[in-house]
């Protein structure tokens, strides 16, 4: 199979029901993953739903994609709400809402089954991330022993993180030339979703972490090269390969359990605490939400949790 094909579907080949569809479908259903998406992230997610969906479809006698009716998608969406979550359930939907967009636009189906399907409802005013108060974030970061290279790394990336509300994705592919000087101070870059380019100057804290982490590294050389990197094995030494997503929530639930710090975290922790302190601090909304690079100012207000404080102390206010 094809290297789209492998990045895809992973080492299995294509679905049963794409490949009786004939070779316009197949070509098809490689170019939706190869041509349309160009998140990584997003790219695994739909293709997980898709071959979810295709498989249920398969096993429910269906014999080719042209044969996926409404009833098919929509018997198959009622039975995943009941067993997954609202934002899973609409993630899935859409996946298969946008293959077969694509299908339809390709002429390998006529219509899109999907097209009438109504997800389940799903509205969120809070965000679920759990997020660390300042004393919290301060006592994780000064816990970091920057002896060795990879203290040096983790502090700046924690950093950056909580000072830049850096997406881990952002953070992980920057190079060592996206982070800069200009006018004195220094910059990051950070390429956000969508492939779009976002500059911001640094925290002063975050300044001094990120230029001890690049000269204690000796980084500054090697301007191409990636800005956050592993570990050699047997090595107390950065290696040329950049740091896994993984490793990186790996790496948080480390710094966290040295800390002391007994609160679940992930990497979307760090943006979140990052955000709610800027606000606590009387920092706007919308400039948060700049600094976020959100396209609206509802996304951010996610990731606030002042409000956890006041619903703290109406607890404690009351009597029995």
């Amino acid at each position: 199979m094809s290297g789209v094909a492998l990045a895809t579907t992973g080492n299995a080949p294509l679905p049963t029901l794409i490949t009786a569809g004939g070779e316009r479908a197949q070509i098809r259903f490689l170019e939706f993953f190869a041509a349309t998406i160009r998140n990584a992230n997003t790219r695994r997610a739909y293709a997980r739903a898709i071959l979810d969906f295709l498989t249920w479809c398969e096993g429910r006698g269906v014999k080719s994609v042209a044969g996926v009716q409404p009833i098919h998608v929509g018997s198959y969406i009622e039975s995943l709400s009941l067993a997954r979550s609202a934002p899973t359930t609409k993630q899935h939907l859409a996946a298969i809402r946008h293959l077969f967009d694509w299908l339809v636009m390709g002429q390998v189906v006529p219509l899109n089954p999907a097209a009438s399907v109504r997800g389940p409802p799903h509205s969120v005013r809070r965000g679920k991330t759990p997020v660390l108060d300042p004393t919290e974030a301060r006592q994780l970061l000064d816990a970091i022993d920057i002896s060795t290279p990879a203290g040096l790394r983790d502090r700046a990336l924690i950093g950056l993180m909580v000072f830049s509300f850096a997406r881990v994705g952002a953070a992980l592919g920057m190079r060592v030339e996206d982070a800069y000087v200009q006018n004195r101070r220094l910059w990051v870059r950070l390429q956000e979703k969508g492939g779009k380019i976002h500059e911001m100057p640094c925290h002063h804290s975050l300044e001094a972490y990120l230029d001890a982490y690049l000269d204690g590294c000796d980084l500054r050389r090697d301007q191409k090269g990636p800005l956050f990197r592993t570990i050699e094995r047997g090595r107390a030494v950065l290696s040329k390969r950049s740091l896994a997503q993984a490793n990186a929530y790996a790496m948080i639930g480390r710094r966290a359990a040295r800390a002391g710090i007994t609160t679940k975290l992930g990497n979307h922790t760090l943006r979140a605490t990052g955000i709610t302190a800027h606000l606590k601090n009387g920092g706007t909304l919308e400039d948060a939400a700049a600094m976020a690079h959100h396209a609206s100012t509802k996304t951010t207000q996610l990731s606030n949790r002042r409000s956890y404080q006041a619903d703290f102390d109406e607890c404690q206010g009351g009597s029995i």
